[in-house]
């Protein structure tokens, strides 16, 4: 698919942050997406999870064809949210942005979003992505971005696909993770959002979501225990108002946000 090149202000260093867990069967993909990308002026932080398989050595091999790779392996494994935050701390880009070791971006990613952000001067950004299956394959599913997104409006529901999302960290400073295991990164976007006061996302696909069987972000029922956590314990709601948020979520989860996913159309 042919992009449209645009002109970026300046050549900013992006720093991409990449857990990595027992993903060898995919990594190497993952990869490959970033260094196709048409916008060169990126560093990519692969934190190992501890892995059990040869992820680790797969990181390796590829940093000594590209220095822009930089690999650490972790002695424990500790979740992804802490593997993301060792990577964050060691970033050096103006900008930050997020790629789990299983998706994939498409080649004109970073140029698109990085002129979208400088277009509208946004410190937070974010785009619509597409499912993909364990073999790569399209499911001809597209999950559509919201136009604009609120700092109340990110507190209902998680509207930023991780591996799409991109913050300005020199205006915004480092953003974190919490230290919860799961949504942690809804965690990360509600801070990022609420410091930029607001979200802009681009209607095009921009990445490739794939869709495991056996992924913890898969079974979304057994997900909806940890968002209560996130209201009380991260945000310091009180109960009654962790509650009402929780509802909030319930109804914006399955009656609102699940109208988000499409089934692709230009297939």
């Amino acid at each position: 698919m042919p992009s449209e090149e645009h002109p970026i202000t300046g050549s900013p260093l992006v720093s991409i942050v990449m857990p990595a867990h027992n993903v060898c069967a995919f990594l190497a993909e993952s990869i490959r997406s970033i260094q196709a990308q048409i916008y060169p002026h990126w560093e990519l932080l692969i934190i190992d999870d501890a892995s059990g398989d040869n992820s680790y050595e797969i990181a390796q091999r590829f940093q000594k064809m590209d220095p822009r790779i930089k690999p650490v392996r972790l002695p424990t494994n500790q979740g992804a949210g802490f593997a993301r935050n060792i990577g964050i701390k060691a970033s050096e880009g103006e900008y930050i942005c997020f790629l789990d070791a299983d998706d994939i971006w498409l080649p004109f990613k970073l140029q698109k979003q990085l002129h979208f952000m400088q277009q509208h001067q946004l410190q937070v950004s974010y785009s619509s992505y597409e499912l993909i299956d364990e073999q790569s394959e399209s499911l001809n599913l597209v999950v559509r971005a919201l136009k604009k997104l609120s700092p109340e409006k990110i507190l209902k529901a998680n509207y930023v696909g991780n591996l799409t999302g991109m913050y300005h960290a020199r205006s915004l400073g480092k953003i974190y993770c919490p230290p919860i295991r799961k949504r942690q990164d809804w965690a990360l976007w509600i801070q990022a959002i609420k410091k930029a006061g607001g979200a802009m996302g681009m209607e095009e696909i921009l990445a490739q979501y794939r869709v495991r069987k056996h992924s913890i972000s898969g079974n979304k029922w057994e997900m909806l225990k940890y968002n209560y956590s996130v209201y009380r314990k991260v945000l310091g709601f009180s109960g009654l108002k962790s509650s009402y948020y929780f509802l909030q979520f319930l109804f914006e989860q399955f009656f609102v946000k699940s109208r988000q996913t499409e089934v692709r159309e230009d297939t």
